[in-house]
């Protein structure tokens, strides 16, 4: 047994222990008043810090006893000396709290007078309480016979009767046989309820409702009872339906004299345990109230009752009172009791046990009184969402509440602290006092809010829920209430945003960036500058508001059929700014951030005031969000909406595609473009990626039922000034056509791999404005070739209203043209687009740090590149297949892959190339190039290639109808038994079930918007994996980039801020050792002038280089990978029988999948490959052998 003295709250650190002990005790002894000096409590948490604090204002010196495991718990450090019990391992967690025999010895051998027992534990044990007696100390609680006659509810019950107090019909006595249980109930009818004649919490409880359950019910309880009690015996009575649950708090001397405190309201429970209490009970008449107390003191009087004690009650709905049993101890709630009479009820205890009478301390009934009303909530440990499960593990921040007429009384709940599953759940009590009920139940609420518990899960929420329900603020609750009210469990959790922030930086820290292709820190790590506008005097333009003149309000206040009118009557040629989309996915694979944007948000409002649109949204930048970026596309377009209301928005709509990359059901893009509508989207860019004007159709109508304006597109292809090309004017002319009958208000021309030549532009344009003089055309064009500029100055002379442009910092190559350039092109002249120069310069400023401050996307294209003309690659796939090709170890084959790319093309027949049918073009050159296959020997070999899951999906009409059909015979030798479609494929698929849908969101994630269920639609598994990315590191949209991109430095303060006026002041301490045993390092933060840690695992600690065995090309047995990737889905089991052709696994390569497949039939042998395996091309993944 090991003492530790713990003084150390009381006295400065460097006192020598003889002056602090003679300190101490001359306090004592200058405020004594008690002969009795030392006092141990046999219980742990936070009813022993509750009594040593009494205990010290009664001048006693305390005595803390623990087990092994509660080594480091508080209650030990509160008292004066405190002694394990046993030696290690000799004791369960729990066993070591019922050694009577060993607690007895610690007290006996520290001179010890008092044993206060707690609750709970050894508190009704009245074999301890004779062993404590028997060993000259004074045990704080009743007599050993008083505890035995209390406790059972038998002999409790039998008391009753003697007192004429009321008790509920049940069995004479215990019940040991089912049949005493059956002859109880033919006599008095169910509803019964069997209780364990022994110990309580709710164990060895059952409510039976009817004859066929009584069998179960019994059996069941009987077990339980044995189980936890060592004592089966069981007793029976008439369940009452819906009653409250009445306790009085009594305090008896040893000269026979009893008072009450009052009472308290319990009736919050949940399965028999407690949650809320509340002295005195609200809604209990004058008349009822006094019959309890006269019957709980008469029932006292009757044993002769000492000590502190609760007699408990039912209250049924006439408010008759039946008696249940009297708990011969301190309970939990007797907090409140203490708040509304003053009275400090453990003092009382202590002083009583040392022989004061209740007259000598001031306790006569006549100077008892009541003062306004108190609340306990119990703060546990417990998922109110997983049925009160509790949580374990170690509280990373602790937060309490405090102020006026708040009480915590504490056991475990400090930062740092290990939650174990061997305790009670509970962290601390929280009670408050107010002079009205409905004061104290909002004082409970705020209380409640401050707490800020991080680490573990709590309950909260639920007790936030539930003060906040009509029925508790009425104050008519009921045992079962919470049981019976299952919109209690419709919870609003704490956000937890700071913690999890760090845990995000913490990460970083650690592992560096996860974010996918980011190669690299930023270049650029300073402060990015927002510029100063100018107006035309030189007057600095005040943007602390948005601008609202703009082209929006014609389209807000008149509708889209009004604006293409508008826009049609502009002189000039407009321009739309796709910096905020296109222009970033073209160059920095879509990777710009929302703050980001709004960062020159409303500056931007002014600068462009005058421009036809932003396109800012759709596309790519859609799924990109969620995916890497870790934001909800519909919180970005909202926030820039807010804060730019002048500006129209254009999205890039892909026609049935949505934003996926294949066709869904009409009612799912019907539904997206509702929601893009009532979010802020303005303009819709519609198109199809085959010209499939069928497919396009789709997304139009979505738009114009939405109220949007619909910019109906056709995507431009190859050379149309090429004889020898099938996409002449002709063909353009006849889609437009088709276009216009659609209802579109604008014609959108899509160029976008930047092949339209000047002449190209002037011939098709001029040709469209020839036959339409009424249709505004809207034109879109990649610089790729370099000469975007010209090309669309042509367009602007041949008759184009708008067309597309990129601040002049991310405009050119894959980007689209500069708008310095255009703008100055066609400045003074007819078609000036009408912007200021001068602002478009100060707004690039921005964009010039914010590229740098991207770098780590950068592709690395140096200059334009003319070879697009060849081979056609769109301008946001050029960049993107850089990428995969340096991924995929292709890097240094990339004029292989652009060779690949044109070869790949004509096998598909020459299609229009755009996503997602880009996508299956650049799948197809970059499987030729893995697996060195020329043009030859893809037609050669379709039979037995396993094509990327793009191009069978392309084959098989999942993507629309290409112009001039399939090529065969290679598509059917690649699809072999796939199925063929010859119409659109939305009419194959049955509509979204959207109820089935928001039920299945709110199942997950407890709550959805309309907007998650746009989301969830479009992108099942990249949203849900976002939803549980968000859950673990919260919204990291707020964090600026350079530090969601890089960790800072040691000591390195930064801001960031959650939302208006909630700002999070942030230091990196410190990175601590890595653990060998878990792979884990401590990262420690300062935030807000409070230190907090995260733990971290280190990625790098578990990297285990695996060296892969290589496929025998020579042996047919042999399957091996047909290029770089990741083992997505294994089909096959080792020693399973296969065809051939069957599907083995599903590789993915970056966005690529492909299906390997069985080269001949036969038994699966060798599987060498798990999933989420990566593997390098020709790895071997299984034989199969015949």
């Amino acid at each position: 047994m090991k003492a530790s003295n713990n003084n150390d709250e009381a006295i400065e650190d460097g006192v020598d222990t003889h002056t602090r002990n003679t300190v101490h005790e001359r306090l004592r002894a200058n405020s004594s008043v008690m002969k009795a000096k030392k006092i141990l409590v046999a219980n742990r948490g936070e009813i022993p810090i509750r009594i040593f604090r009494t205990a010290h204002e009664l001048s006693l010196q305390t005595v803390a006893v623990y087990s092994h495991e509660d080594r480091l718990s508080m209650h030990r450090q509160k008292a004066d000396e405190a002694y394990v019990i046993g030696k290690r391992g000799e004791y369960t967690p729990v066993a070591a709290y019922l050694a009577s025999d060993e607690i007895v010895k610690i007290a006996k051998a520290h001179n010890v007078n008092l044993i206060h027992p707690g609750y709970g534990f050894l508190s009704e044990n009245a074999d301890f309480a004779r062993k404590v007696e028997a060993a000259g100390m004074i045990f704080v609680g009743p007599t050993p016979d008083t505890i035995d006659a209390l406790g059972d509810k038998v002999s409790a019950r039998e008391l009753a009767i003697k007192c004429k107090v009321p008790v509920v019909p049940g069995t004479d006595g215990p019940v040991e046989k089912f049949e005493e249980v059956k002859g109880f109930t033919d006599k008095h009818g169910f509803p019964i309820i069997i209780k364990a004649a022994f110990g309580g919490g709710g164990r060895g409880m059952r409510v039976v409702w009817k004859q066929e359950e009584l069998k179960e019910a019994f059996e069941r309880a009987t077990s339980e009872a044995k189980s936890a009690f060592g004592n089966g015996t069981v007793f029976v009575e008439r369940f009452l339906y819906r009653p409250k649950h009445i306790e009085v708090q009594l305090l008896g001397d040893s000269h026979g004299n009893v008072v009450h405190l009052f009472e308290r309201d319990c009736s919050v429970q949940r399965r028999h345990q407690k949650v809320v209490e509340l002295a005195p009970a609200k809604d209990l008449p004058e008349e009822t109230r006094q019959a309890i107390l006269n019957d709980a003191v008469a029932l006292a009087k009757s044993v002769n009752y000492r000590n502190a004690g609760t007699a408990e009650f039912l209250v049924d709905q006439e408010n008759r009172h039946y008696f249940i049993e009297i708990n011969p101890r301190i309970q939990v709630e007797h907090t409140i009791t203490e708040e509304i009479t003053g009275i400090d009820i453990v003092a009382a205890q202590i002083q009583i046990a040392a022989g004061a009478s209740l007259e000598q301390l001031g306790l006569t009934q006549d100077r008892i009184s009541v003062r306004g009303f108190a609340i306990q909530c119990r703060i546990t440990t417990e998922d109110p969402t997983k049925g009160f499960q509790p949580d374990t593990g170690r509280i990373e921040v602790y937060r309490s509440a405090g102020g006026n007429g708040v009480r915590l009384d504490g056991g475990n709940g400090f930062a740092g602290a290990v939650i174990t599953p061997h305790y009670d759940s509970m962290l601390v009590k929280c009670s408050c006092h107010g002079s009205t009920y409905e004061i104290v139940r909002r004082k409970m609420l705020r209380a409640l809010v401050e707490f800020r518990i991080r680490g573990v899960k709590t309950n909260i929420p639920f007790l936030a829920s539930l003060l906040t329900h009509p029925t508790f603020i009425s104050g008519e609750c009921w045992t079962t209430f919470i049981d019976d009210t299952p919109e209690l469990f419709a919870l609003v959790n704490s956000q937890n945003r700071a913690q999890k922030l760090l845990a995000y930086l913490g990460d970083l820290a650690v592992n560096g960036s996860q974010i996918k292709g980011q190669i690299g820190e930023p270049k650029f790590k300073g402060d990015v500058i927002v510029p100063t506008l100018h107006d035309e005097q030189k007057n600095v333009l005040d943007v602390s508001e948005p601008c609202t003149k703009g082209w929006r309000s014609i389209i807000v206040e008149q509708g889209p059929e009004a604006f293409a009118k508008a826009v049609r009557a502009n002189k000039g040629c407009l321009i739309m700014d796709t910096t905020w989309r296109d222009a970033h996915q073209s160059l920095l694979a879509t990777r710009v951030r929302t703050v980001d944007f709004l960062n020159i948000a409303k500056e931007t409002s002014y600068a462009l005031s005058n421009a036809w649109a932003l396109e800012c949204w759709g596309g790519a930048t859609f799924d990109v969000a969620m995916r890497f970026l870790y934001e909800d596309p519909w919180d970005r377009l909202r926030k820039m909406r807010k804060v730019v209301p002048n500006i129209p928005f254009q999205m890039l709509l892909r026609g049935a595609n949505g934003v996926a990359y294949s066709s869904l059901p009409d009612n799912a893009i019907t539904h997206f473009c509702e929601q893009a509508k009532k979010n802020g989207v303005d303009i819709f860019r519609v198109f199809d990626a085959l010209n499939d004007v069928e497919q396009l159709e789709v997304g139009v109508k979505a738009v114009l039922k939405a109220g949007g304006v619909a910019e109906g597109t056709v995507c431009y292809s190859g050379d149309m000034l090429n004889p020898s090309k099938k996409y002449n004017l002709e063909y353009y002319m006849g889609v437009v056509e088709k276009i216009v009958n659609m209802g579109a208000h604008i014609l959108g021309i899509k160029d976008m791999a930047g092949v339209l030549k000047p002449r190209a532009a002037t011939m098709l344009i001029g040709s469209i404005r020839k036959k339409y003089p009424d249709l505004p055309i809207h034109v879109h064009t990649h610089d790729s070739a370099g000469t975007g500029v010209a090309s669309m100055v042509a367009c602007a002379q041949a008759g184009a209203d708008a067309v597309d442009a990129a601040t002049d910092s991310m405009s050119g190559m894959t980007s689209q043209p500069s708008i310095g350039a255009i703008v100055a092109s066609l400045e003074g002249s007819e078609f000036d687009p009408g912007l200021n120069a001068h602002h478009l310069r100060m707004i690039d400023h921005y964009w010039a740090q914010l590229r740098l401050l991207y770098s780590p996307f950068e592709a690395g294209l140096t200059g334009p590149d003319p070879e697009v003309y060849e081979h056609e690659i769109p301008g946001g796939q050029l960049t993107n297949l850089i990428f995969q090709a340096s991924q995929q170890g292709l890097g240094e084959q990339w004029a292989q892959t652009k060779k690949a790319y044109e070869q790949a093309n004509d096998l598909l027949g020459d299609i229009v190339k755009v996503t997602p049918t880009s996508k299956v073009v650049g799948d197809l050159a970059q499987f030729m190039v893995s697996n060195k296959l020329s043009y030859n020997d893809v037609l050669e070999k379709a039979e037995q290639l396993d094509f990327p899951s793009s191009v069978l999906e392309f084959f098989e009409g999942l993507m629309g109808q290409p112009y001039g059909g399939f090529p065969e015979p290679l598509r059917s030798q690649a699809l072999r038994d796939r199925r063929k479609m010859d119409k659109r494929p939305g009419l194959y698929l049955d509509p979204v079930n959207f109820d089935e849908v928001r039920n299945k969101l709110k199942e997950q994630f407890g709550s959805y918007t309309e907007t998650d269920v746009a989301s969830y639609v479009m992108y099942p598994k990249v949203f849900e994996d976002f939803k549980k990315w968000t859950l673990k590191f919260g919204d990291l949209s707020v964090l600026p980039t350079k530090y969601f991109l890089a960790k800072p430095e040691i000591g390195e303060e930064f801001h960031v801020e959650l939302e208006k006026g909630k700002v999070l002041i942030i230091k990196l301490l410190a990175i601590g050792p890595l653990s060998e045993q878990t792979g884990q390092r401590e990262v420690f933060y300062e935030m807000n002038g409070e230190v907090r840690q995260v733990t971290v695992d280190d990625q790098h600690a578990a990297v285990e280089n695996k060296s892969r065995k290589k496929a025998d090309l020579g042996d047919s047995s042999q399957v091996g990978a047909p290029m770089s990737g990741v083992v997505v889905e294994l089909r096959v089991k080792e020693g399973a029988e296969v065809n051939k052709g069957d599907p083995i696994a599903i590789l993915s390569a970056m966005k690529m999948e492909m299906v390997i497949s069985a080269p001949h039939s036969g038994k699966v042998g060798e599987l060498s490959v798990k999933e989420s395996d990566s593997v390098d091309g020709q790895d071997l993944i299984c034989k199969i052998v015949k």
